[in-house]
């Protein structure tokens, strides 16, 4: 009786082994590397007989929460109609729990075709629109003309880039360049109609400049535009910066910039507001605990959205229009809850991927990265708000960024305990604290440090 009892729960379990298999087998999904929190790897997985790579995006939880969600975004073909994406998430310390949903395409692509990124080699893909905006300044001593008499920058630095994209970019020409880079650095992200929809409402002036209010200011000291630029580093605590920093002309911020009980510090203005959909929602969920509940809502206040997937472009259109968003993982969501109910489209503007393309190649360029890690790379939210205020402002002073001795600092200036500097694989931030070094010893910027 026992033995029957045992052959009965081998041929149950080998059935179940049988089930599973012809099931992995159907669906022809192979997943041939893991999951890890530590870093951000490039995985690679099998549809339909081809080979695809795909690309992971860690989002942060500083607040140090057990949960941490990872997104993956299989890179898609959308010439042949083929789009694969993965969600996964992903439970920490034990990592026990991994849930994966699949969604793909009808169209079968030839079995022999295969899509692989490779590292790009040495400045590929160095060629920009054009925008001559900030050309005429009537500053006598702005970045620009000083960086004409530092050899090392003026043979980078280009005064034509386009910092910003608007309705006039979407075009089919301009889609076929860009589409080409994947991330902030193009858009293979999205489809062209829903680009082009989405930047149909970045239709008015505004949208177009940076500092769209900057003739309509009264009483301004001087013809240069002086920019304060606020990362969100420890070494702010206690720096009593406030008062110094709300003295600019225009204030910039980013993420999780907490303000409310530590205008001593920060000061109070918010002018820019620099984040993506991405970062917006992660700030929102892990620092609410530590005070950051919404975002800065002041006449003055713009919204700088930094577009790493195509729910950024489907958020702009929503935030615009009131409306719910239609598309994308957000789907249902009222964008209205995070900009309140007067946002207007001269409140919102977005980076140009040439610009942050043009940053992570001239900039900070990553030659030491592992072919592994290559594809993720990108500059790090308040290094693209620091580099596009230096391309814009006439006089930029930066701080709460990183300094050489930050193990001193938390990792942020609201953090209520100590918490270590965070260091994650599609940033390179020793060398964004270098850098700002650089620039702040050649004059091209003012950095903050302490004694």
């Amino acid at each position: 009786m026992v033995k029957l009892v045992g052959i009965r729960k081998l041929g149950i379990t080998l059935l179940i082994l049988a089930f599973l298999t012809l099931l992995i087998l159907k669906l022809n999904l192979s997943f041939l590397s893991g999951l890890s929190i530590s870093s951000l790897p490039i995985h690679r997985l099998f549809v339909n007989g081809r080979f695809y790579v795909m690309e992971s995006n860690l989002i942060d939880s500083p607040t140090r929460k057990v949960e941490e969600r990872m997104e993956i975004n299989i890179l898609s073909d959308s010439a042949r109609n083929v789009s694969v994406l993965v969600k996964a998430r992903i439970v920490t310390p034990s990592i026990k729990s991994k849930a994966f949903t699949l969604r793909k395409t009808t169209a079968k692509p030839k079995i022999e075709e295969r899509i692989v990124i490779s590292p790009e080699a040495s400045f590929k893909g160095d060629l920009y629109a054009t925008d001559e905006t900030y050309l005429h300044s009537e500053c006598p001593n702005n970045i620009r003309k000083r960086v004409a008499n530092i050899s090392e920058y003026k043979k980078i630095f280009l005064e034509t880039i386009p910092v910003l994209q608007w309705s006039k970019h979407a075009t089919e020409t301009e889609y076929k360049r860009l589409r080409k880079y994947n991330g902030v650095h193009g858009w293979n992200v999205i489809q062209y109609d829903d680009l082009k929809d989405a930047l149909s409402y970045l239709n008015t002036s505004a949208n177009t400049v940076m500092f769209d209010d900057w003739e309509m200011r009264p009483n301004k000291s001087s013809n240069c535009i002086r920019c304060a630029v606020i990362g969100n580093g420890g070494i702010l605590n206690n720096s009593n910066m406030g008062e110094e920093i709300d003295k600019h002309d225009y204030v910039f911020r980013v993420n999780g910039a907490i303000v409310k009980g530590f205008e001593k510090d920060v000061g109070r203005r918010t002018s820019f507001y620099t984040f993506s959909t991405n970062t917006l929602m992660n700030s929102l969920s892990a620092y609410g605990g530590l005070g950051y509940t919404s975002l800065p809502k002041s006449e003055e206040t713009r919204y700088l959205f930094l577009p790493d997937h195509d729910r950024d472009y489907y958020l702009v259109k929503a935030a615009i229009t009131h409306s719910l968003i239609t598309k994308g993982r957000d789907a249902s969501k009222k964008p209205v809850k995070y900009f309140g109910i007067n946002a207007r489209a001269e409140k919102f503007k977005i980076y140009h991927p040439d610009f942050l393309r043009y940053i992570r190649n001239r900039f900070l360029w990553s030659g030491h990265l592992k072919p592994t890690n290559w594809n993720i790379y990108r500059s790090s939210t308040g290094a693209a708000m620091l580099l596009a205020a230096m391309h814009t402002c006439d006089q930029v002073s930066a701080y709460g960024f990183m300094t050489p001795d930050y193990d001193k600092y938390s990792d942020h200036y609201y953090d209520r305990t100590y918490h270590k500097v965070h260091f994650f694989a599609n940033h390179n931030m020793k060398l964004e604290m270098k850098l700002w070094k650089k620039l702040h010893e050649c004059g091209l910027i003012k950095l903050y440090t302490r004694p």
